[in-house]
């Protein structure tokens, strides 16, 4: 028939969106081809897949009865209901469509309106296998099945599948025809349902598999755990369990692994990886038992766990016990000690479990996904949960709900979050619907069809001039977007709003609530972080908003520090430093990673927050240029360049040494920024730290100079030479380094030798002087301990006093002394002479005399046993310590010592370059160059890291605690490895002290 205009009024395949070349033959083969058959048409066009669903009726017609078929097909006619419910399953789900073929008579759970209850589903699964109740069995759930192996897991499957389809046909409906929307929370629930239902004749399975006759005398109860527990379950999850028993015996024991068997075979994976010790530990445990591991051993994921809990089967009354008994523990977990850092430590591990090309596809652990979320109102609920008993419940969305009815959650925040969440479960639930499989990837964006046919199957319709699969997209931009945001809202947003009265309307968050929250976000000191905060909040004008809108995300990354309470004063005290410049809250508001960057900084780090309070403007390094972090794009070369012109405009040393300050201090506040944000490797900040030094010295030492000369309008007597020495002659100083130097001077010509001598100390003292004026900044200590004859001895001496000293007086320390001497300062011609003056003392032909080795080893063995402090632990003692910096050194000292006159290589004043030297002349074996390179790598980053987090020079590494997580957290580890980090510095030194005593001790 066609209509007035030569129009047929069937509609074409094209026009249903039917694409695949048989889409006419198929629907000529169902007789859907006449103008009667217009409005199945229609419906089938509005299922997910068109195609897939025409291929999947066909196959249906072909493998059912011709009645069964008249009776399909009078039902698709006429029944609108059976009709959404059939074309909405065979469109979404292949494997439902696969069951509905297989299974003759199938379709017929399509027909009756109402869903089975929970009684019902429990009923249909223990008919599958023949079970019956066991004796004296009463509320609980325990029933023996007739029929067992093979034949049990079968029919098992074939129940449980029904099931699933009849939920999921009335869950899909309302995508093709009109009919009732079936809600996610209702979806969940009964999918924990069948669940338990499943469980209870796998259960029954087990008992007739494990017992045979034998009666059941023993106890057991299963508890749901998760999603199952929470009565919010996936089509296709695992379900998580634990099993109490009394006794926990070995019948018990096979009674759960013969349910974990037979449910995993039968209907989804039954993991019990939840219970105490995870698969390590026992299957089946007393409540005895249970209880005993929760107070002692049990971590905070652990107690998180538990808050979804309950009892699903078997011994329910045994299943309550265990609940009350665990109940009170989840609500105390966050006061624990380690609560803040096993929850960072699970966020890290959540994050790690996704690959890096998933990380924008998974709708569960990705960024913005149903993960962060859950994690974020499981938190909220175990913090205020103690007090407030309305926050008890297992359910996200009921938890989300309570929240923001208890005023921890604003409502319209509440609202998105409940919205976001409800719709990326049921993006997962479509996923997995498709082919029975458990996944949580979502397609990916560039391929059409799939797209297109989750946001059908989501009853996403196309919008204006955007289609379907742009709708989804853009939903998904903008509910990921809102969810990534989910932490920040929920946890600073109230926080805010407590202490401002932001919105009371609609949040009333207690001080006593702030407080027990920010002491669940690692706060030691909470009601001094809510006077911060509120000081922070209430500030007037725009400054005053800017907070309030950066705040919330600021509070997140502190918190994620570990010394959140320091990074919180210490960013007020910032703040209050820089009152009047704009560009600082501007900066933090328009880029985050500077703002992530700083609070981590801050809440770390006491050397670099006390260095940004003085050098402000380096925070705008924090930021990220073209080529990369900005605090990396300068180089300390073009530091000195630009310090030594600065220092040259200003006639005043005392002016010029200020500026020359200034500069070192914003430099350090750069390179212990760069160190603290992983930036820069150890070798390049203790090259970039000695290259400043230097150039203090070298500054301060001109300007010295010309002030003398200006002063006495005579022309300078002597050149002068400053020797860098220890690590400032290694380049290779620390954050708390000295710096050792020597002063050498040389009469020009003509010049009295003595007045020479005199005026050199005096500008070697004035340069002390001025170097060691007490400031704010980290001291700038001129150290000249190192000269001959010690504090007896002139602190300037002429070059040929140096030649005359070395060649008849130096002592063997001193000649080891001089293997770090390098030139750093002042007259490079005589600082190159001085070295070719002492060559021949520290590279003497032949190596140094076995006396002099021997007077070595005397002295280092004094040194260990007389300058370790008193109290000291030698295993983490970083510089004197066992396999410490000490110890390498000396023992690469030795070796320069011994073979400097045969390998030029070791004609260097680095260790690590005298390291490589000693494996490239095979002195000793490789692997134990790479120990000792490894321990004074360590070693190094460690009394680094002591000097950022206390603000001082330390050489000691805490035991465990908040500051050795903060030292581990300095140093490139989570700080939730802290423990690690401590055993990683143990072994590493521990192998390098056997080195040195067999190299060194030789």
């Amino acid at each position: 028939m066609t209509a007035r205009g030569g129009r047929s009024t069937v509609p074409s395949p094209g026009r249903l969106g039917l694409l695949e070349p048989t889409a006419r033959d198929d629907l000529g083969a169902l007789g859907w081809d006449t103008p009667d058959s217009v409005d199945r048409l229609w419906a089938l066009s509005r299922a997910a897949d068109a195609d897939l669903a025409l291929k999947a009726l066909v196959r249906l017609q072909q493998a059912t009865a011709d009645d069964d078929w008249a009776q399909i097909d009078r039902l698709l006619r006429e029944d609108t209901t059976f009709r959404g419910r059939l074309l909405a399953v065979l469109g979404a789900s292949d494997s439902l469509g696969d069951h509905l073929v297989a299974e003759p008579g199938a379709w017929r759970l399509l027909i009756p309106r109402d869903l089975p209850t929970a009684a019902q589903a429990r009923e249909a699964m223990l008919a599958s296998v023949d079970a019956v109740e066991e004796p004296d069995a009463g509320s609980n759930l325990l029933y023996r099945a007739a029929i067992s192996g093979p034949e049990a897991i079968s029919r098992l499957r074939v129940a449980y599948r029904n099931l699933v389809l009849k939920l999921a046909a009335q869950d899909l409906a309302a995508t093709v025809e009109d009919e009732p929307v079936l809600f996610l929370p209702e979806v969940g629930r009964r999918l924990a349902d069948l669940a338990d239902a499943a469980l209870t004749a796998a259960l029954a399975v087990a008992v007739r598999e494990v017992l045979g006759d034998d009666p059941l005398t023993g106890r057991i109860a299963v508890i749901a755990m998760g999603k199952c527990g929470a009565r919010e379950l996936n089509y296709v999850s695992d379900v998580d369990v634990v099993f109490v028993a009394e006794p926990a015996d070995t019948t018990s024991a096979r009674l759960a692994g013969e349910l974990v068997r037979v449910g995993s075979l039968a209907f989804f994976e039954v993991d019990a990886a939840l219970r105490p010790e995870g698969k390590r530990g026992a299957l089946t445990r007393t409540l005895d038992s249970y209880l005993a591991y929760y107070q002692r051993w049990a971590k905070t994921w652990e107690f998180q766990a538990l808050l979804k809990s309950r009892p699903m089967t078997g011994d329910l009354s045994l299943g309550e016990e265990y609940l009350a008994a665990t109940g009170p523990l989840v609500w105390s977990a966050a006061e624990r000690e380690d609560f803040v850092v096993d929850v960072q430590a699970m966020r890290r591990r959540v994050e790690s479990l996704v690959p890096d090309n998933e990380k924008e596809r998974n709708v569960k652990l990705g960024r913005g996904g149903l993960r962060d979320v859950e994690f974020a109102v499981q938190l909220m609920q175990m913090v205020h949960g103690r007090a407030d008993e309305s926050l008890r419940v297992r359910s996200t969305l009921e938890a989300i709900d309570a929240l923001t009815d208890g005023g921890y959650v604003g409502r319209t925040d509440g609202a998105n979050f409940h919205a976001s969440y409800e719709f990326l479960r049921i993006l997962e639930h479509r996923l997995q619907l498709q082919r029975m499989a458990r996944t949580h990837l979502l397609p990916d964006q560039s391929d059409e069809p799939a797209m297109r046919w989750l946001a059908r199957a989501a009853h996403i319709r196309a919008e204006g001039g955007s289609d379907a699969a742009e709708v989804l997209r853009r939903d998904l931009r903008r509910q990921r977007t809102r969810v990534r945001q989910l932490h920040e809202k929920l946890f600073y947003r109230p926080l805010l709003e407590a202490v401002t009265r932001f919105d009371k309307d609609s949040l009333y968050l207690q001080n006593k609530s702030a407080e027990r929250q920010l002491a669940a976000l690692g706060y030691a000191q909470p009601d001094r972080a809510l006077a911060h905060i509120k000081a922070l909040g209430s500030a007037r004008g725009r400054r005053g908003q800017i907070q309030m809108l950066i705040l919330p995300s600021l509070l997140q990354h502190i918190s994620d520090a570990p010394d959140p309470d320091a990074g919180l004063l210490n960013y007020r005290r910032l703040c209050d430093e820089l009152v009047d410049a704009q560009w600082f809250l501007r900066l933090l508001r328009d880029d985050g990673v500077v703002a992530e960057r700083l609070m981590h900084v801050l809440g770390t780090s006491e050397y670099i927050a006390d260095l940004l309070m003085r050098s402000p403007d380096v925070i705008a390094l924090y930021s990220t240029g073209a080529s990369g972090p900005k605090l990396v794009e300068v180089t300390s070369d073009e530091v000195v360049k630009g310090m030594l012109a600065s220092v040259r405009r200003h006639r005043d040393p005392r002016k010029a040494i200020a500026v020359a300050r200034s500069h070192r201090r914003a430099e350090l506040a750069r390179i212990a920024s760069a160190d603290l944000l992983e930036l820069m490797d150890v070798r390049d900040v203790c090259r970039a730290l000695s290259t400043v030094w230097a150039a203090v010295i070298n500054a301060a030492l001109e300007k010295v100079i010309e002030a003398a000369v200006v002063e006495s309008s005579e022309q300078v007597p002597a050149r002068i030479s400053v020797i860098g020495m220890g690590r400032l002659g290694g380049g290779e100083l620390g954050y708390g380094s000295d710096a050792d130097v020597l002063f050498v001077c040389d009469p020009v010509e003509g010049a009295d030798e003595t007045y020479a001598v005199r005026w050199a100390q005096t500008v070697a003292d004035n340069v002390r002087a001025l170097l060691g004026t007490p400031s704010a900044d980290p001291p700038l200590e001129v150290d000249v301990g190192l000269r001959p004859e010690g504090k007896n001895g002139p602190i300037v001496r002429t070059l040929a006093s140096y030649r005359a000293y070395y060649q008849q007086w130096a002592q063997p320390w001193e000649v080891q002394a001089l293997l770090r001497a390098h030139a750093i300062a002042g007259d490079p011609d005589l600082g190159l002479d001085f070295l070719h003056v002492i060559d021949a003392v520290r590279y003497p032909a032949g190596g140094v005399s076995t006396d002099a080795v021997r007077e070595i080893r005397r002295i280092k063995a004094r040194v260990d046993a007389e300058r370790l402090p008193r109290g000291a632990d030698p295993t983490t003692h970083t510089k004197l310590g066992r396999g410490g910096l000490a110890d390498v050194e000396w023992t690469v000292q030795l070796l320069q010592l011994r073979y400097a006159h045969k390998y030029l290589g070791l004609h260097t004043t680095s260790t690590l370059e005298a390291l490589g030297a000693i494996d490239e002349a095979g002195l000793i074996p490789s692997e134990q160059v790479a120990m000792l390179t490894e321990a004074w790598l360590t070693a190094t980053t460690a009394r680094n890291a002591l000097v950022l987090v206390r603000g001082r020079p330390v050489d000691q590494l805490p035991g465990p605690g908040r500051e050795l997580r903060a030292i581990a957290y300095a140093s490139g580890w989570p700080q939730d490895e802290a423990a690690e980090y401590l055993e990683h510095y143990l072994r590493v030194t521990r192998r390098a002290k056997v080195v040195v005593e067999e190299v060194f001790g030789g």
